[in-house]
C-alpha cells in the first residue's frame, strides 16, 4: 500500500513538472549535438539499449575518435553521420528530478536559417555554442541575432573545447567580452556565460575542477533552475476561437488555446470583429469545470448570450483590445526555394485567421552576419530576412510581436504550391500617415498628366503577362467569334487576365446610338481600340473579334492601341463558306433589306499584313496556334 502511494506522489510530482524548451546553435562542429547527447548521458536518461546502440554506432560512424560520440544521439540522418554535421531540426526530450526538457537542436549552416528559425520559434531559451579556438565568428553574430529577432528572452553562451585551450580563464574572458561588445546592439534581457567542454563532460552536467576559476552553475544546474514563468503574457486576454462545439442542443462552448491573459468566470468578453459582448458562463475541460484559465490551456469557454462565433474570430477583454488592422509592418524570414514575388499574393495564416495578403513595400534587407542592411531591394531570396509592409483582405487582431509572441506571428502561403514561404513577425501597425501607398507630391504630379503610379513591369510580374491586343478581322460567319471565345476560356484557365470584346456586346451599350454606314463602323472600331489601349496599359490581353473590314481603319486601329502591341489574326474564309454559316443574314442582303454588309454590298479588304492566318475549317487548332504565337512572343506565359 505504501509503495502505491509513493507511485502516485511520484507520478503527481511529475506531472506537475515545469517544462523548458530550448535550442542549440552556433557555427558548424561547435558540439551542438555533443552537448545535448552529453547533457542527455551524464543525466541518467538514456535506456541500455541506447547506450549500447551509441557505444557501437561511435566506433563505426562516429567522429570523436576513441571517446562516444554523443552527437549521434542528435544526428539521425544519414546525411548527418557522414558529413558530421546537423541539417534538419533535431527534437529530444529529457527530465530530470526538477525540470522536463524538449530540445531542439538547430543546424549552423547559413543554407540551414529557415530549420533554425523552425527551432526557435517556440523555445524559452536559446545555448549559442562558441568554438574556444575560434572565439566569436560570423555564424554566432547571425544565430544570435536571429535570436533576438524570435524574441527568446534568455541566451547561456557556452563556450565549448575549453579542453583545448588547456581550460583558460583568459580565453573565455576574452570571448565573453567580444560577445558581450556584439549584444549590447539587441534586445536580450539575460545571458549567462558557461565554459564547458562537451566532449569531456566539464560543467556540462557537474561543475568541473579542472576549471576551479569558474564560480557559476554548471549548464544542467542552470537549465533547472533559470525562471521562464514570467515570461508568459498573463495580461492581454486573446483567445483565438478554433471550433465551436455542439455535441447536443443544449450546449455551444467555443474552443481553442488560450495563447496569453487569464479568463475567469463571470468575465465580460468582447467577440472580435463583431464587438458584441458577453460573460462567460463556464470554462470547460476534459474532465472538469474550471473557474479560470490561463497560457497555454486548451479549454473550452460559454456564454451567458448567443452570439454567433466562427472560427477565426478571437474574444478578449473589452478594456484591453488587440489592435484590428488591415496593414502592419513585420520583419519577413523567406523559407521558399523560390524568390519573393513581391507583386503577387499570399494566404496569411494568422492563429486560426487565414486571408489574402500582398505586400506593400519591402523597407530593406538585414545582412544577419553583420546586422547591416540594405535599403534598394526588390525581393527576398531563400533564408534572407526584410523588413516589410503587409496588407490584408480581412483585417487581423494583433499585437507587436514583442509584446505577444502568439498574436504577433504569422505565416506566409503560396496559393499555388500551398508551401509555407515565410514566416513573419509583426512589429507594428502602420500609421496612416506613413502608409508606403500615400500620395507623394511627384506622384500626384504624375496623376494629374493621366500617368498611372503603377509601372508597366509591376503589372508584368503581377500577371506574368504583357498587354497586348489579338485583334481577329473576318466576314460575318466566317468563324472568329468562336475562336475569340475558345481562346478566351484557354488563356483564362491557363491562368491569364484576358477581356474579350466583340459586335454585340459593344453595339449593345458603348456604341448603342451608333448605326453600320462606313462613318458609324470606324467610329464603333475607334472606340473599341482606345478601350482595349486603356485594358493593355494596365497589364490586361484584350481579344477583339470584329469584321473592321478597311485596310485603312485597321492601321488606325493599330496606331491607337500601340503596333508593337497589336496583332492581327486573320480569319481567311471565302464567301460562299460564309453564306454556309450564316445564310439568313446574306439572304436579307441579298434581297436589299439590310445594307453596308462586307462582302456583299460594301469592300472586305484582305488583310494586307496579319501575324497570323487562321482555315476556319481547323478551328480546333487554330486557337493553339494563338497560343504558341503569344508564348514565342513572350505575350502569355512573360518570358
Amino acid at each position: 500500500m505504501d509503495n502505491t502511494i509513493d507511485i502516485e506522489e511520484f507520478l503527481n510530482r511529475d506531472e506537475k513538472k515545469d517544462l523548458l524548451r530550448f535550442l542549440t546553435c552556433g557555427s558548424v562542429d561547435d558540439g551542438k549535438s555533443t552537448l545535448i547527447g552529453r547533457l542527455m548521458f551524464d543525466s541518467k536518461t538514456l535506456y541500455e539499449d541506447q547506450l549500447a546502440t551509441l557505444e557501437r554506432d561511435s566506433k563505426r560512424v562516429g567522429h570523436a575518435g576513441e571517446d562516444i560520440d554523443y552527437a549521434l544521439l542528435l544526428d539521425g540522418l544519414k546525411a548527418e553521420r557522414e558529413q558530421g554535421i546537423t541539417i534538419d531540426v533535431a527534437y529530444r526530450y529529457f527530465a530530470t528530478n526538477r525540470r522536463k526538457f524538449i530540445i531542439a537542436d538547430t543546424p549552423g549552416h547559413e543554407q540551414y536559417t529557415r530549420n533554425m528559425v523552425t527551432g526557435a520559434s517556440t523555445s524559452n531559451l536559446a545555448i549559442v555554442l562558441i568554438d574556444a579556438t575560434k572565439g566569436v565568428i560570423t555564424q554566432t553574430r547571425r544565430h544570435t541575432f536571429l535570436v533576438s529577432l524570435l524574441g527568446i528572452k534568455h541566451v547561456v553562451l557556452a563556450v565549448n573545447k575549453m579542453d583545448l585551450v588547456d581550460y583558460s580563464e583568459d580565453v573565455f574572458r576574452t570571448i565573453c567580452e567580444d560577445y558581450k561588445n556584439f549584444v549590447s546592439q539587441l534586445n536580450i534581457p539575460d545571458i549567462e556565460f558557461i565554459p564547458i567542454s562537451a566532449l569531456k563532460g566539464d560543467n556540462v552536467v557537474d561543475n568541473t575542477e579542472n576549471m576551479s576559476w569558474y564560480k557559476g552553475k554548471s549548464m544542467l544546474n542552470f537549465l533547472e533552475s533559470v525562471h521562464i514563468n514570467s515570461d508568459r503574457n498573463f495580461d492581454d486576454f486573446r483567445y483565438p476561437v478554433q471550433y465551436v462545439s455542439r455535441p447536443d442542443r443544449d450546449f455551444r462552448g467555443f474552443c481553442a488555446r488560450i495563447v496569453s491573459g487569464v479568463v475567469s468566470k463571470g468575465d465580460t468578453v468582447m467577440v472580435l470583429p463583431s464587438k458584441k459582448t458577453s460573460k462567460v458562463s463556464s470554462i470547460v475541460t476534459y474532465d472538469e469545470q474550471l473557474d479560470k484559465a490561463f497560457p497555454p490551456q486548451s479549454v473550452t469557454i460559454t456564454l451567458e448570450d448567443e452570439i454567433d462565433i466562427s472560427r477565426g474570430e478571437m474574444l478578449v477583454h473589452p478594456d484591453n483590445l488587440p489592435h484590428i488592422e488591415r496593414q502592419f509592418e513585420a520583419m519577413l524570414v523567406w523559407m521558399d526555394e523560390k524568390a519573393m514575388n513581391p507583386h503577387g499574393e499570399f494566404y496569411i495564416k494568422h492563429n486560426t485567421n487565414t486571408t489574402k495578403a500582398r505586400f506593400d513595400k519591402i523597407r530593406n534587407k538585414v545582412d544577419v552576419n553583420t546586422l547591416e542592411k540594405s535599403d534598394e531591394i526588390s525581393h527576398l531570396e531563400l533564408n534572407e530576412i526584410g523588413r516589410v509592409v503587409i496588407t490584408t483582405v480581412k483585417p487581423l487582431f494583433f499585437d507587436a510581436y514583442k509584446k505577444n509572441k502568439n498574436t504577433g506571428s504569422f505565416i506566409l502561403i503560396d496559393p499555388i504550391t500551398n508551401n509555407t514561404c515565410a514566416v513573419g513577425i509583426i512589429l507594428d501597425k502602420i500609421h496612416a500617415d506613413s502608409l508606403p501607398h500615400k500620395i507623394t507630391d511627384a506622384e500626384r504630379s504624375q496623376i494629374n498628366k493621366g500617368i498611372g503610379l503603377i509601372n508597366i513591369d509591376e503589372y508584368k510580374q503581377r500577371y506574368n503577362q504583357k498587354g497586348e491586343t489579338i485583334w481577329i478581322t473576318g466576314l460575318h460567319g466566317s468563324g472568329k467569334n468562336d475562336l475569340a471565345y475558345k481562346l478566351e476560356k484557354l488563356l483564362f484557365t491557363q491562368g491569364a487576365t484576358v477581356v474579350l470584346l466583340d459586335g454585340s456586346s459593344v453595339r449593345s451599350g458603348l456604341s448603342r446610338e451608333l448605326d453600320y454606314s462606313p462613318a458609324d463602323r470606324a467610329e464603333n472600331l475607334r472606340r473599341v481600340a482606345e478601350m482595349s489601349k486603356i485594358l493593355n496599359d494596365q497589364g490586361i490581353i484584350t481579344i477583339c473579334s470584329f469584321i473592321s473590314g478597311d485596310n485603312t481603319v485597321r492601321e488606325q486601329i493599330a496606331e491607337i492601341i500601340g503596333e508593337d502591341r497589336f496583332n492581327l489574326v486573320y480569319m481567311s474564309a471565302d464567301l460562299e463558306f460564309c453564306r454556309s454559316n450564316k445564310p439568313d443574314l446574306y439572304n436579307l442582303a441579298d434581297d436589299k433589306r439590310i445594307s453596308n454588309l462586307p462582302g456583299v454590298d460594301c469592300n472586305y479588304d484582305i488583310p494586307k499584313k496579319s501575324n497570323i492566318v487562321c482555315n476556319p475549317r481547323e478551328n480546333d487548332t487554330n486557337s493553339m496556334t494563338i497560343l504558341d504565337y503569344l508564348a514565342k512572343k513572350g505575350i502569355f506565359p512573360v518570358q
